[in-house]
């Protein structure tokens, strides 16, 4: 498969490509944002991408949103514990604003009848660590048995272990030596903040409640390391994930319209954070 690319232009750093279908602005950095909004819309129509897609400061948000971009999602203080973050959309084929049916009533329900919780303690026959370059090879095998598509290569240990070296810590749950439950934490230094993403457990160990427990393994780690916001950005589909996160205190801020391709279409996308400082 061909995964879409990621560059840097002007100092701000992009991914883009059919996979997708859309062009996201993952970092602006110290680039121009009026360049950047024109360069992203060259893309797109360039290549018939149905968005675009950016996670910008509040600050240097203007231009995009006098470009004719909507805001999607808002994440208080998400730079540098200062300055809010805002996830804006701009689409290029109107389908792609509709959400899908019925998710948005689901969603709403859950947080008006969940609370934060602590998570269960794991099984005796269970262990959590996290994870080292010698386990790639295994975390490649689970996330390529829990998704069939992904917007990024986790199906490749290279990808894994490469990452693993510079900016994502991985969070496993072992039994003996099998890994059953993996989750991310991707951090920012720069800004302060970390993405708690990629989360997947082995079919036959659903309903134990290891999504929360390896999100709490991840808040705690991620406060000693002293990063101030964690947030994400989870499938509106999936019922377990997003009650995941409000159990374990985050706030929905927002949905991401047709964003991502994860199995077998494109997905809505719920954004979450939590104060970590």
């Amino acid at each position: 498969m061909a995964w879409d690319r990621i560059e840097e232009y002007e100092g701000a750093l992009i991914q883009h490509g059919p996979n997708n279908n859309r062009t996201y602005l993952m970092k602006l950095g110290n680039s121009d944002p009026v360049k950047i909004v024109e360069y992203l819309h060259e893309l797109c129509v360039h290549n018939a991408y149905t968005k675009a897609f950016a996670k910008v400061p509040n600050a240097k948000a203007g231009c995009f949103l006098s470009a004719g971009w909507n805001i999607e999602a808002c994440v208080p203080d998400l730079f540098g514990g200062v300055s809010d973050g805002l996830f804006l959309g701009r689409y290029y084929d109107q389908d792609r604003r509709i959400v899908e049916p019925g998710h948005l009533e689901a969603l709403c329900k859950m947080m008006s009848t969940l609370e934060p919780e602590t998570p269960h303690p794991l099984p005796e026959s269970l262990y959590a660590r996290k994870c080292i370059p010698e386990d790639t090879v295994k975390m490649a095998t689970l996330y390529s048995e829990v998704f069939e598509r992904y917007p990024f290569p986790i199906h490749e240990a290279d990808y894994l272990r490469s990452t693993m070296g510079t900016h994502i810590d991985y969070f496993g749950i072992w039994e003996g030596e099998n890994l059953i439950g993996l989750s991310s934490a991707e951090k920012d230094p720069e800004y302060s903040n970390v993405e708690m993403t990629d989360f997947a457990v082995s079919p036959d160990y659903r309903g134990l409640g290891l999504g929360l427990l390896l999100l709490s393994q991840m808040d705690a780690e991620m406060y000693e390391q002293g990063i101030k916001t964690a947030y994400t950005i989870a499938r509106m589909r999936s019922k377990g994930m997003n009650a995941t996160f409000i159990k374990a205190g985050y706030h929905y801020s927002g949905t991401l319209f047709r964003n991502t391709f994860i199995s077998d279409g494109l997905e809505s996308m719920n954004v979450y954070y939590k104060k970590l400082q």
